[in-house]
């Protein structure tokens, strides 16, 4: 084949594996086109499947992430924010002094401060201070870096969780595990590169928009996995067709989708399709066994809880986005959520009764996080897997309803471990009563990204996506790393 014949194959075919359209999914939507009559190089790149291992900008710190979501916004006032001041003055108003250069719009107005009736004792070397709430991940004190001074915008669930995961305020935007497959592909050609976890029956708040790929090739999407011992809907084969017939007919709807591609090259949703069946096909062989963890040791499964009812479900999460890390998947995002807990305390949103609210839920993932932590660790896995503990806002120090605590996106706790990150640190901080995050050290969702993304090797002012004449970035136009928090 000349070079003309050859480049014409590569622009007018453009599929590689999984009958995938190249322009669709080639950075910018297929703006490396033109490229391809003056350089080989790519013209051998072009027959490329999207999801191949790509280069990062420079050497990563870690290969995965486990990004664990604690939906409904613990108050980490409650948590790891000690704060002696607020013990003194609970039951009294908050200071006029304290509410400066913030606008609230609380539910329950600004009441009286509160405090729970907690017993705080300060561990390892670092003397990070923990709630009796968390006895057994206060054993790792020495493996986290604190973030004290976390801020976002908004103080409603569905927008402050559209912002922690896509840095966006209106649907549409990529969310951070999207963008890290975008830019380095996938690991493990047999699985996910970026999988969602969860607990509940029903999918978590806001659904798709947690896990979307926005304006990125469809391909990048997340795929969710269900709880319970069937993750993976319809992976088998139906009754009594032979594997050698869903090849063939997965060869036939190949072809037909690439007839129908070729009119419409840069319709990432159909090309997305077709390399979903072409993974899911892939996946038969080896989802199972990597979801499956009855193979596990009974020490390993204690470890993770689930030797116990309560912290069982959400034991198995982490069972299972540690075994995924083994197995290369590059971003496990695990979404906390109720077990049989009914009405307001199915999530962290303690509007009401935080006493019964948090010691349930703190119970719940205290015991399956340490164990994850553990279990990294003794296998080595901890210096290249980066876990982030993150929520979409905190909550304030007055009481709602005399019992309960209101959204506060002024200044929060969120932490850090392993991958890269300097381990017993803690940047930042609240004022004395929790309220706002210490002027000169806020860390914004952008912040994060940018760090989270910096682990992994990437530089968030050099990942580029050309949308609509504009070269979007994960960060949007914000963002910058976090060094401090860096080993």
């Amino acid at each position: 084949m000349n070079n003309k014949s050859r480049r014409d194959f590569l622009i007018k075919t453009g599929y590689g594996l999984g009958g995938l359209a190249v322009s669709g999914f080639l950075p910018g939507g297929g703006v490396i086109a033109t490229a391809l009559a003056d350089d080989p190089a790519l013209q051998a790149l072009a027959g490329a499947n999207p999801l191949a291992p790509k280069a990062p900008h420079f050497a990563p710190k870690a290969k995965t992430v486990i990004w664990l979501h604690m939906s409904g916004a613990p108050s980490t006032l409650d948590l790891y924010d000690y704060k002696p001041q607020l013990v003194k003055q609970a039951g009294t108003g908050i200071p006029a002094s304290f509410l400066q250069g913030i606008k609230t719009s609380t539910q329950g107005g600004i009441t009286k401060l509160i405090a729970t009736k907690r017993d705080w004792k300060q561990h390892g070397q670092s003397g990070a201070w923990f709630s009796d709430w968390l006895p057994n991940l206060a054993e790792h004190a020495d493996d986290l870096a604190f973030i004290k001074s976390s801020v976002t915008v908004g103080a409603t669930h569905d927008i402050s969780i559209m912002k922690l995961n896509t840095g966006g305020l209106n649907p549409g935007r990529p969310t951070l595990g999207a963008w890290v497959q975008y830019a380095l592909g996938s690991a493990n050609p047999n699985l996910p590169a970026y999988v969602v976890l969860y607990n509940d029956k029903r999918e978590p708040r806001g659904g798709v928009t947690n896990w979307e790929s926005g304006f990125l090739p469809a391909v990048y999407q997340g795929t969710p996995f269900r709880p319970g011992n069937s993750p993976i809907l319809h992976l088998n084969n139906p009754e009594y067709l032979a594997n050698a017939e869903k090849r063939h007919a997965l060869d036939l709807l190949k072809q037909i989708n690439q007839q129908h591609a070729a009119n419409y090259p840069t319709d990432s949703e159909l090309q997305a399709r077709t390399e979903s069946y072409e993974l899911a096909y892939r996946m038969q062989e080896t989802a199972p066994e990597a979801v499956d963890f009855s193979k596990e040791s009974d020490a390993t499964k204690a470890l993770y809880g689930l030797n116990d009812e309560i912290t069982r479900p959400y034991g198995e999460l982490l069972l299972r986005a540690r075994r995924l890390t083994e197995r290369g998947v590059r971003f496990v995002q695990v979404v906390s959520g109720p077990t049989d807990i009914k009405g307001d305390s199915r999530d962290w949103d303690a509007h009401q009764n935080i006493e019964d609210n948090h010691s349930k839920h703190s119970k719940i993932i205290d015991k399956p996080i340490a164990g994850l932590l553990k279990d990294l660790k003794a296998k080595g896995l901890l210096d290249e897997t980066l876990v982030v503990w993150t929520s979409e806002f905190g909550r304030t120090p007055w009481s709602e309803s005399g019992d309960g605590r209101d959204h506060n996106p002024w200044g929060y706790t969120q932490w850090m471990a392993g991958g890269g990150v300097k381990a017993g640190y803690t940047h930042g901080g609240t004022d004395e009563l929790g309220v706002q995050a210490i002027k000169g050290t806020e860390v914004d969702t952008y912040d994060l990204h940018a760090t989270v993304l910096n682990q992994l090797g990437l530089d968030h002012l050099k990942l580029i996506y050309k949308y609509q004449g504009r070269s979007e970035r994960p960060t949007v136009v914000y963002g910058k790393v976090i060094k401090e928090l860096i080993a």
